[in-house]
């Protein structure tokens, strides 16, 4: 009950941006006592109140400013009084200025937080320097992750000084499987973020309804897609292929206690019945997808694998290479993570219309299967499989941002992208 009233809250402050938003004004409208109120509000979002209004004016502010309109002009609208109070509050809240912010990202427009829809996860860098006293860290400065090609942020991690990253998760399970393979993996010679102990040897912490894990921060840099399309995309892409192949070729030897859902259940009992009503997907496709997939789909080989492979998760450093970020990791078919990484990287890069592109996509695409291909040899139900396994993968993510407005255009791009590659699905096909 509490949160239906706080969303109320949530939407009467992003409808009242540019006006001045007082707590007492917010707490009466919602009907508590202003102590009472102040804590179901961060019990439910995780910041305090006027902290929130604070980074919801600083977000739209900032976005309406990449768009070409002044910063003093935006920051009297949004009720700052000088241009130096907003560059002020900015600096403060993102730890950089507002110029140094659109020069190094792609500004978004933010999207209206649901709490009664999606999972959201905001920690202040306040409590974050409260818990890094468990580490003896608490003097490292605290910054948001904000990924330079999406302009998106992290609402599960934040960097700890230069050394370090900090992930937060209300679920345990994803927490002590990303512990699991990190450490197992890094046994094995691979290049993997590890976790650090606290002061009392604890790989975790728990605070509030959320556990809290720091980790020691992978040297290198993130795979760019933008550099896949730009020359030599043959070797490019086999190296990607080669990379995940040995990847997994590792976590084949790991022994994880991990989900196991079935690929080609969740499609046809969830997310088709999910995209009936938002998109045509010929029957004649879904019939080819039930009598080949669903004839192949035992043989194939399932392990623990990634399942999140994409650009942003792969760290290259030289002729060195690792992964991040394990927690969803799963048994399945082990032909999901090349086929995942491809069209991870199609969804960052899709242009409806750009022939050219497209055209460049599928070599990333079968250079990517080639390069796995040479590590891990595909049997011929493999080769059968991977097209609907890259359908597999399409429908299940477009089914799941689905009616979510934290993930409205993505969705937008995925449901063309989609189309796009039903239209070219024979172009899928692996030889």
């Amino acid at each position: 009950m509490y949160k239906e009233l706080i969303q109320k809250s949530l939407d009467y402050i992003e409808d009242n941006l540019k006006t001045e938003i007082q707590a007492q004004e917010l707490c009466q409208l919602a009907g508590f006592s202003l102590f009472h109120y102040y804590r179901l509000f961060q019990m439910a979002v995780g910041m305090p109140v006027m902290q929130y209004v604070l980074r919801r004016k600083l977000l739209n502010a900032i976005y309406e400013i990449s768009l070409g309109d002044k910063m003093i002009d935006v920051a009297l609208a949004y009720g700052f009084e000088t241009h130096a109070g907003f560059y002020k509050a900015f600096n403060r809240e993102f730890g950089m200025t507002p110029t140094q912010f659109l020069k190094s990202y792609k500004v978004k427009k933010p999207y209206r937080i649901d709490i009664l829809k999606e999972e959201h996860i905001m920690v202040t860098h306040k409590k974050v320097t409260e818990l890094l006293k468990n580490w003896g860290l608490e003097k490292e400065k605290v910054t948001d992750i904000i990924y330079e090609e999406t302009g998106n942020r992290s609402d599960s991690a934040c960097y700890v000084g230069e050394e370090y990253v900090m992930k937060f998760s209300p679920n345990l399970g994803k927490i002590t499987t990303n512990i699991t393979i990190s450490r197992k993996l890094d046994e094995m010679g691979l290049l993997v973020s590890l976790p650090v102990n606290t002061l009392a040897e604890e790989e975790f912490i728990m605070d509030g309804e959320l556990y809290f894990c720091l980790y020691r921060r992978i040297k290198g840099r993130q795979l760019k897609v933008s550099s896949l399309y730009e020359e030599d995309i043959q070797s490019k892409a086999r190296f990607i292929g080669e990379v995940i192949g040995h990847l997994d070729e590792a976590l084949r030897e790991v022994d994880a206690l991990v989900e196991a859902p079935n690929l080609y259940e969740s499609v046809i009992h969830w997310a088709l019945p999910s995209l009936k009503d938002s998109m045509l997907i010929l029957e004649t496709w879904i019939k080819e997808y039930k009598e080949v997939f669903g004839k192949v789909y035992a043989q194939l080989p399932k392990q623990v694998i990634h399942r999140d492979p994409n650009p942003g998760n792969m760290i290259m450093d030289g002729d060195k290479w690792g992964f991040i970020d394990f927690e969803l990791s799963e048994r399945n078919l082990r032909i999901f993570d090349p086929c995942y990484a491809a069209t991870a990287i199609l969804s960052e890069s899709f242009v409806q219309g750009d022939k050219e592109k497209g055209d460049k996509w599928l070599q990333i695409y079968h250079n990517i299967i080639q390069g796995y291909g040479d590590v891990l040899k595909l049997s011929k139900e493999e080769k059968v499989a991977i097209p609907y396994v890259v359908m597999s993968n399409q429908l299940i993510a477009l089914a799941w941002f689905a009616g979510q407005e934290k993930y409205k255009d993505i969705y937008e791009t995925n449901k063309k992208m989609t189309i796009w590659l039903l239209n070219r699905f024979d172009e899928l096909k692996v030889e």
